[in-house]
């Protein structure tokens, strides 16, 4: 077992992100060969070798926005000289002007961990919603601090708070406790960094539920995000129409993101530069070659780039700063 593979399933039982990137085809000369592959985790560093300081960034750069997205990339690293693809529909090609005229063709495929649902409650909507998001591929949890579970919730992980429960912006939370504490349940959630946190409710108890929650100071930008009541608008009546319905409504959040509430924050710093020699893009935070030009650090992909503009700095002025 290579190191990366042993280094991905650790990852993958953590639940963290990653990206394996292979080579699958290259023409001379270039530094790496078919089959040589890297892992890419999620804040960009790098196991493995899938080419050298030209390829690398690019590659990082596409495998960081498949972690992103969830879609696999095709790449086509061209090298100075070489015959150009053209418009190719799933190919994305790019330009590399630092090597000697080797082409590399690599396949970036992320590795996501599954999506996590945590159903705070009981009762047939909570029964029906456990089962589907199991076999819709879903880490489901069930917190139920006061009921004796019932076995219809199969594979389900049952603990007694959400506190517990280990939260990340990829987790749905469903709160369903029928008013015992509602509002307790989801002030918790919306504290959270849980992407999407409904209330199986009736839309006047929403209404009472949502007053509930803004007494308690919870702000406004957490608040846009409870849906209430849950589930999309199917005319849904029997609960397990209404567990279809709310299950429909967390993938479709989780395939087509609403825009969330937009609030005067300041510039976030650049994650990326160009290369003032050969125009490559940098991913800043892993460049392993800068210089302090007269307008701040410049960034290259390679020793090479760095030396011709350290021996005339004047004629790459007016680029490369990120």
């Amino acid at each position: 077992m290579t190191d990366w593979l042993a280094e991905a399933e650790a990852l993958a039982r953590r639940g963290e992100p990653f990206a394996v990137a292979t080579v699958v085809r290259c023409e001379r000369p270039t530094s790496a060969k078919p089959g040589a592959k890297a892992l890419i985790r999620q804040d960009g560093t790098v196991s493995g070798w899938i080419g050298g300081s030209c390829a690398e960034p690019v590659v990082v750069k596409e495998a960081m926005g498949a972690i992103e997205d969830g879609e696999p990339r095709f790449l086509v690293l061209v090298g100075k000289g070489g015959p150009s693809l053209g418009r190719t529909a799933g190919v994305r090609e790019y330009t590399m002007t630092c090597h000697s005229g080797g082409t590399l063709e690599i396949f970036v495929d992320p590795v996501l961990p599954k999506p996590v649902l945590v159903l705070v409650g009981s009762g047939p909507v909570v029964e029906t919603l456990a089962g589907l998001a199991s076999a819709a591929r879903f880490t489901v949890t069930v917190v139920e601090p006061e009921s004796p579970v019932a076995a219809a919730l199969g594979d389900a992980r049952v603990v007694e708070s959400l506190a517990s429960v280990a939260v990340t912006p990829r987790t749905a939370i469903v709160v369903a406790t029928h008013g015992r504490f509602d509002e307790d349940a989801l002030e918790q959630a919306l504290r959270s960094e849980a992407d999407y946190v409904s209330l199986v409710a009736s839309p006047t108890r929403a209404r009472v539920v949502l007053e509930s929650l803004r007494a308690r100071a919870i702000p406004d930008d957490r608040l846009h995000r409870l849906k209430a009541p849950a589930g999309l608008d199917l005319g849904a009546v029997t609960p397990e129409e209404i567990a279809v319905s709310i299950l429909a409504e967390i993938v479709a959040r989780r395939r087509r993101p609403h825009p969330g509430v937009t609030v005067d924050t300041p510039a976030a710093a650049p994650t990326t530069a160009q290369d003032p020699v050969c125009g490559m893009t940098v991913t800043i935070a892993t460049a392993r070659h800068r210089s302090e030009g007269p307008g701040g650090p410049v960034y290259f992909c390679c020793g090479g780039c760095k030396q011709r503009y350290d021996r005339e700095p004047d004629r790459y002025a007016t680029t490369g700063r990120p």
